[in-house]
Order: C-alpha cells, then structure tokens, then sequence
C-alpha cells in the first residue's frame, strides 16, 4: 500500500471514530449502533499500520494488489451494515403494524361502548 492510501486511511478512520463519539455524547447516536462504525475505523487503522500483513493476505488471497482486499474489507463491512440495519426496520415495521392493530382494537371497544 502507498503511503498516501495509509495516511488517507488513517485520517478517515479516526475522523469516523471521533464523530462516533461525539453523536453518542450529543445523543444523538447510541452506543450499540456506533460499536459496528467503530470497529470498522479500529479495523481500517490497524490495516493501514500494519500494511505488511494487509499485503501478505492479499498475495495468500489471490489479489492483485493489496488496496483491492482493503476496498474487499470496506465493502464487506458496508453489507454487513446495511443487512443490519435491514434487520432493524423489518422488526420496526412488525412493531408498528402491531402498533396500528392495537390501536384499531381500541378504537373499536370505544365505539361499542
């Protein structure tokens, strides 16, 4: 890897870690969906000090060059995100239709008092 691929890795990480932070300390961002943004800046700052071992992985994979495994690692954690938060809205949405039916319910035990 150059060593301006590690640097812009680097810089981006720890600015994703630090906004991470602070919109979990503004509330707006709670802690247990942070940790997979976390983790992420953790991994791609250890990939860009240790890029020796990023480089060996991707010779032992097969890759043609080492940045194509850390753009493989990037999307990978991307989907893993996105068929997280997938998971998220589909009990969200089964909470709201029960929501609405209970409301329904309701609403008809007023009229038939």
């Amino acid at each position: 890897m150059t060593i301006t691929l590690r640097i812009i890795l680097i810089i981006c990480s720890i600015i994703a870690f630090f906004l991470c932070i602070t919109k979990i300390k503004q509330a707006k961002l709670k802690v247990t969906n942070s940790v997979i943004w976390m983790i992420g800046s953790v991994l791609l700052i250890l990939m860009s000090i240790f890029s020796n071992t990023v480089e060996w992985i991707a010779i032992q994979l097969g890759f043609m060059s080492p940045v194509n495994f850390v753009f493989l690692v990037i999307i990978g954690f991307l989907l893993i995100q996105t068929f997280i938060d997938n998971i998220r809205i589909c009990t969200l949405n089964e909470k709201i239709k029960d929501l609405n039916h209970y409301i329904a319910l309701k609403e008809y035990d007023q009229k038939e008092k």
